[in-house]
């Protein structure tokens, strides 16, 4: 597996140490491990998993930026645990709602030895964070539309949303709140996956926030 993997990173502009390599080696090994008992994820064979979870997460490390990085059903890690191990001198918390996947997730960051991972069981919604995240990152979410709803506290001033998605989002783009803005819409290059991978990079604008409420007192004073 390990080999197999090391050929995959090739094919990326990444640089990943052995160390690195053996650490998502374990991460694989223990997903296979647990999904018979808690069904994490619906890919089975752990050299699919390689493509379909491994390297379908770290395809967005290059757009990663800032040091405190929130991972939104995050489900058993993913991308967050990858990206976890790309940069180890950045804090990742992994949020999902489900005790299951969050005693997943207490594991992997014991046996990997992985101190910037939080685990953290919450809706998205009731997590009220001291300070803001620098990315706000999702692979799961159903929408562009619900995840800059459910997620706008979660940014900080000049924060950002990452949003994986499996298809193009022209229609989710479109529908977007006017607080927001698309800063770049990439496209994904997953080595051996079959299948269009895209990546929707948006942040807040908060100069039409400070309009709307400078027109709002403005029209109080008339």
């Amino acid at each position: 597996m390990l080999e197999n993997l090391t050929k995959l990173v090739a094919q990326t502009s990444l640089q990943l140490s052995e160390l690195q390599l053996q650490q998502l080696v374990q991460y694989v090994q223990l997903l296979d491990k647990w999904n018979g008992a808690y069904n994490l994820t619906s890919v089975r064979d752990p050299e699919e998993m390689l493509v379909k979870h491994i390297m379908d997460s770290l395809v967005v490390a290059p757009y990663i930026q800032g040091e405190r990085i929130i991972d939104v059903g995050t489900g058993p890690g993913l991308p967050g645990i990858p990206l976890a191990i790309c940069f180890p001198e950045k804090q990742f918390t992994l949020l999902d709602s489900l005790g299951k996947r969050i005693r997943f997730l207490n594991q992997v960051k014991l046996q990997l030895g992985l101190k910037n991972v939080t685990p953290l069981q919450s809706r998205v919604e009731d997590h009220q964070p001291e300070q803001g995240y620098d990315v706000v990152l999702s692979r799961a979410f159903a929408s562009l539309s619900d995840m800059i709803g459910w997620c706008a506290h979660l940014p900080a001033t000049n924060g950002q949303f990452l949003a994986m998605k499996g298809a193009q989002a022209q229609e989710e783009i479109a529908a977007l709140p006017d607080f927001v803005k698309v800063v770049a819409s990439e496209t994904l290059q997953v080595p051996e996956l079959n299948g269009q991978r895209f990546l929707v990079i948006v942040q807040k604008t908060e100069q039409k926030t400070e309009q709307k409420i400078v027109q709002k007192v403005a029209i109080q004073a008339d």
